[in-house]
Formats: structure tokens, sequence, C-alpha cells
């Protein structure tokens, strides 16, 4: 041996070392890959659940919306109808003001027609009245007309 190399010695190292690592490999790179694919299908699958639910999130955005479109289209007609409806109301209320007016306004003019005629009634009784007592002044028996006015007249005075 010139060099203090033993064959038989490298070949035990070497052989050693084969089994070391076969050792290594069958107790640690093993698992660890397994571990590694194992961490890398879990993270595969949050993806997938993420995506998935942000599909989901993104159909139930999409039905909301066209809801709240639905909605406001309603509230729309909702407010049309009862705006439609208010201004009906507004037109029946407004004619049976007319016609109660008119009404009143009839029984109005009936009343001043009748308060008219019967203050001609009794004008014409008053005027009656009065020209059958001027008349009955007139014609007094035996006596002057210009000497019972004065006697009337001082009659009146003596009172």
């Amino acid at each position: 041996m010139p060099l203090n190399i033993d064959i038989q010695q490298i070949l035990l190292h070497m052989l050693n070392f084969v089994i070391l690592f076969a050792a290594l490999y069958f107790l640690t790179y093993k698992p660890v890959k397994k571990f590694m694919a194992n961490r890398s299908k879990y993270y595969e699958d949050l993806d997938a659940q993420a995506d998935n639910a942000m599909e989901e999130a993104k159909q139930i955005k999409t039905e909301y919306e066209s809801r709240i479109k639905d909605i406001d289209s309603e509230a729309q007609k909702i407010k049309s109808d009862a705006a439609r409806e208010a201004e009906d109301n507004a037109k029946k209320i407004l004619s049976e003001a007319e016609s109660k007016a008119a009404e009143i306004i009839d029984k109005a003019r009936d009343s001043a027609e009748r308060e008219k005629n019967q203050a001609i009634i009794s004008a014409n009784k008053e005027i009656r009245t009065l020209a059958e007592e001027a008349a009955s002044k007139l014609i007094i028996e035996g006596e002057d007309a210009y000497e019972s006015f004065l006697s009337s007249v001082n009659a009146g005075e003596n009172n």
C-alpha cells in the first residue's frame, strides 16, 4: 500500500454511505415528500374552495342585483299606482265638493227667492194697508181732510 490507502476501508466506507443514504431515503425522504405532497394538495383544495366560494358569491351578487332591480321596478309601480289612486281620489273629492257647492248655491238661491217673494208679499200688504189708511183718512165722514190731519197731528203732540 503505497499511500496507506486501504481499498477494503474505502469500500466499507462507501457501503456505509450507501446504507446511510438508503436508510435516510426510506426514513426521511419519502415521508417528507409525502408531507409536501399532502401540503400541496391541501393548499390546492383551499384554493379550489376559495374559487368555488368566489363563484357562489358572484352568483349571489348577481341574484341580489336582479332582485334589487325587480324591487326597484315594483316600488316604482307601487308609487305610480299610489299617485294615480291619489289623483283619482282628489278628482272624486273635488267633484263631490263641486256638487255640494252647487247644492248649497241652489239652496241659497231658493232661500233668497223665497225671502224676496216674502218681502214682496209683505211690502204689498204694507202698501195695501197704507193705501187703505190713506183712503180712509181721505174719506172721513163730514170732515175735511185737512182738518182731520191737523187734529191727528195735534193729538199726536199732546201725547
